[in-house]
C-alpha cells in the first residue's frame, strides 16, 4: 500500500483492487474442513475474519489524511505548489483524465 494515497481511482481499478484482495485472504485464511471435506471459504466467512474491513476505503482514508498533510505545508513547498497548481494549455478533446484532487473531493 506504498503511497496508494497518490493514486487516482477508476471503478474498474478499485474492483481488480477489491478482486486481488479477496483472493489474497482466501490463500491467507486457507480452506476450511468441516466433517473431513474441505471446501474454500465463502466471502461472507472470510468478512467476518476481517471484520469489514475493505481495501479501497483504506485507500480513500489515506487520500483524505494526505489531502490533510499537505493543506498544512507551507506554501512554497514543491507538494503544495504542485496541489494549487492549474495548467495554462487547453485539455485534449474528449473525455477529461481523473484528476486527484477531484477524486478526493469525492471521497470526501
Amino acid at each position: 500500500m506504498y503511497w496508494s494515497e497518490t493514486w487516482t481511482a477508476t471503478a474498474k481499478g478499485e474492483d481488480n483492487l477489491r478482486t486481488f484482495e479477496w483472493q489474497i485472504l482466501r490463500k491467507l485464511f486457507g480452506p476450511v474442513n468441516i466433517d473431513n471435506i474441505w471446501r474454500i471459504r465463502n466471502n461472507m466467512e472470510t468478512d467476518k475474519l476481517i471484520e469489514g474491513a475493505d481495501i479501497v476505503r483504506f485507500i480513500k482514508a489515506q487520500r483524505v489524511k494526505w489531502l490533510w498533510n499537505i493543506q498544512k505545508m507551507d506554501q512554497a513547498r514543491p507538494t503544495r505548489k504542485l496541489l494549487d497548481w492549474r495548467p495554462m494549455e487547453n485539455r485534449q478533446v474528449g473525455r477529461p483524465r481523473q484528476r486527484w484532487q477531484e477524486d478526493v473531493m469525492e471521497d470526501l
